[in-house]
């Protein structure tokens, strides 16, 4: 049989990787883990409890999205919430796919002390397919159950000329092939030398490759990298999206994946682009907490202010940024937009607000002048 997939080399599932060349990226994202863990815990609780949602809504939501799936956004974070006691909502916001999916996260990130079993698997495995009798597309799944005796391909492109990108192995001693994946789950933990981060790629290289599963396997590949990261920071609150940044270069997650399914078990190339990855995410997680930081130092400084509903409103807008902030500033044209006022009072409001502190003038005069958050020191 000539050797065409990673799974039939002789030393298959005996990973290697050139340590040399993933220290310094290692090191990176592990002084970008202890920051952004520094970070969150100077966030109050209520504000940390907020962001905690955000990332885990993130994660589930992109972790869809790569699968080509788009979820109901307010549902999924209704399930969520309730989970997490943030917010009782009523139960008709969320469907039974939005609890399967909260379900699985939270199970995967607050549980993360209790063993991966086969079991367990099985039941998240459930949790991801809650609808299948009323679903016609997933009549032919095998829920909670592992995949049946076809091929397994991951392909691409037209029906009638499919691109393979890797074929995973038989069914025929899957079971067994499993039982070596989890019981090294369980036991690298404690492994002396494997960086928790490294094990956390492996585990993902690892279970796509079995592809135990007729579908959901890439969602169920992101849940155990998500747990094996919660395992390695031994905390439940997470703050950053894994499979937000995967989504970002969902192209370049395949080409990588299919590269090392074709290569030898030394899978240097795949650990180099997924600690890429998981530093960009941990990137994203900062500069997220710290708008959050600045955002409470700001209402902090300026509580005694006595400050319009309209002026709380945009400097609201100012301070959350991203695509409906202002980042070249806001003029007085949309002020009066935004805060739906005369252009009489958004002149004054915004000669108040330049008075208290709250914004600054930028450089240019006359019509174009713009306005920032003048943040407390």
């Amino acid at each position: 049989m000539a050797l065409h997939w990673i799974w039939q080399q002789p030393d298959w599932p005996s990973f290697n990787w050139q340590a040399e060349r993933l220290a310094p990226l290692l090191r990176e994202c592990v002084q970008a883990q202890g920051q952004l863990m520094g970070m969150a815990s100077s966030v109050g609780i209520p504000l940390s409890a907020q962001s905690e949602l955000d990332a885990l809504l993130q994660n589930i939501v992109t972790s869809s999205a790569i699968e080509g799936e788009t979820l109901n956004v307010g549902s999924v974070r209704s399930s969520l919430a309730r989970r997490l006691g943030l917010e009782q909502l009523d139960g008709d916001h969320v469907s039974q796919r939005s609890e399967g999916l909260a379900q699985l996260m939270l199970d995967a990130t607050q549980h993360f002390a209790q063993p991966l079993t086969l079991e367990r698997l099985l039941e998240w495995h459930e949790w991801l397919f809650p609808d299948q009798e009323s679903d016609l597309a997933t009549r032919s799944i095998h829920v909670g159950a592992l995949r049946g005796d076809e091929p397994m391909q991951v392909v691409s492109g037209r029906l009638d000329r499919p691109t393979v990108h890797f074929e995973a192995p038989p069914r025929l001693g899957l079971e067994q092939q499993l039982e070596t994946f989890l019981a090294w789950f369980e036991t690298s933990q404690a492994q002396e030398g494997l960086d928790p981060l490294l094990r956390a790629g492996i585990a993902h290289f690892w279970f796509v490759t079995l592809h135990p599963f007729d579908d959901g396997n890439g969602r169920l590949t992101r849940t155990i990298t998500d747990l094996a990261l919660a395992q390695g920071e031994a905390q439940v609150i997470r703050f950053y999206a894994m499979s937000a940044s995967i989504l970002e270069d969902r192209a370049g997650y395949y080409r990588v994946l299919e590269a090392s399914q074709k290569a030898t078990t030394d899978i240097t190339e795949w650990l180099e682009w997924f600690l890429k990855t998981l530093l960009r995410s941990l990137q994203q997680a900062m500069t997220r907490i710290e708008s959050v930081l600045g955002k409470a130092r700001f209402w902090q400084a300026h509580r005694e202010s006595g400050l319009t509903a309209e002026q709380t409103k945009v400097l609201n807008r100012l301070l959350d940024g991203g695509e409906r902030g202002f980042e070249e500033g806001i003029s007085a044209a949309q002020y009066q937009a935004v805060a739906k006022v005369s252009k009489a009072t958004a002149t004054r409001h915004l000669a108040e607000l330049l008075e208290k502190g709250c914004l600054k003038r930028l450089p240019g005069g006359g019509r174009s002048t713009r306005y920032q958050v003048s943040h407390p020191e």
